[in-house]
């Protein structure tokens, strides 16, 4: 059975992450996130951590071939064969013709849409908890007790990355540099019968962005737009 391939476009704060698992979940593939495994990374120390914590620290986008790298190696592991989704990959127009020159088809890329002041509001206002990873928002879900984790009491913290001046300069080299991706796979999609793409409105429930999400699965037509 050929693998499915998918790619969730959007800025950073779409829900690209959360609607990314759903689907995995849901139809028995893993999800390859550049972000996690740069994180990884970042958490173990390694030179690539390290290298990359101060790019990301400033907002700032790590190099393309160390990210392709990261991907292809991903790719190559037994988990993957049946199929993956892109997570943050990829995001320039150089990532995607070079994962076109790997040889690595792709069945689907939907774009996930949200205004940039919802992104700023929803992202600057995440609060973690360093030990689990759990996640909190301040407004739309609070500790029971503010900055303080509900299961251990320890303090939770903004990440440097969720930080307002920092989600702005993210936004702002996603629409330089990202955005393009867009255009470009709704113009592959026209040359190539096996690529469908796709768009959803990512400042709607959740439930209802999956239940899109899923719908765009189970068709093959051309560029569409759902949740308008």
């Amino acid at each position: 059975m050929q693998a499915m391939r998918i790619i969730l476009l959007g800025p950073p704060g779409a829900g690209k992450g959360t609607q990314g698992k759903k689907l995995c979940e849901a139809q028995g593939i893993v999800q390859v996130s550049t972000g996690d495994m740069l994180r990884a990374a970042v958490a173990a120390g390694t030179k690539l951590g390290l290298a990359a914590k101060s790019l990301m620290d400033a907002g700032h986008y790590v190099p393309d071939n160390v990210i392709i790298k990261l991907v292809i190696e991903r790719l190559a592991q037994p988990d993957a064969k049946p199929g993956c989704l892109f997570d943050g990959f990829p995001r320039t127009l150089g990532q995607a013709n070079a994962l076109r020159d790997a040889g690595i088809s792709i069945d689907y890329v939907i774009e996930i849409a949200v205004p940039d002041q919802v992104l700023v509001e929803r992202i600057s206002g995440r609060r973690v908890h360093p030990g689990s990873g759990r996640i909190y928002h301040q407004t739309h879900k609070p500790p029971q007790r503010p900055n303080i984790d509900d299961v251990t009491g320890e303090t939770l913290v903004q990440r440097p990355d969720d930080a307002e001046a920092t989600v702005r300069a993210r936004l702002a080299v996603y629409h330089e540099e990202t955005e393009a991706l867009v255009e470009y796979y709704r113009k592959l999609a026209t040359q190539e019968s096996g690529l469908t793409c796709a768009r959803v409105e990512g400042d709607q429930p959740l439930d209802q962005v999956f239940a899109d999400l899923q719908a765009i699965l189970k068709s093959k037509s051309s560029y569409r737009s759902s949740g308008k």
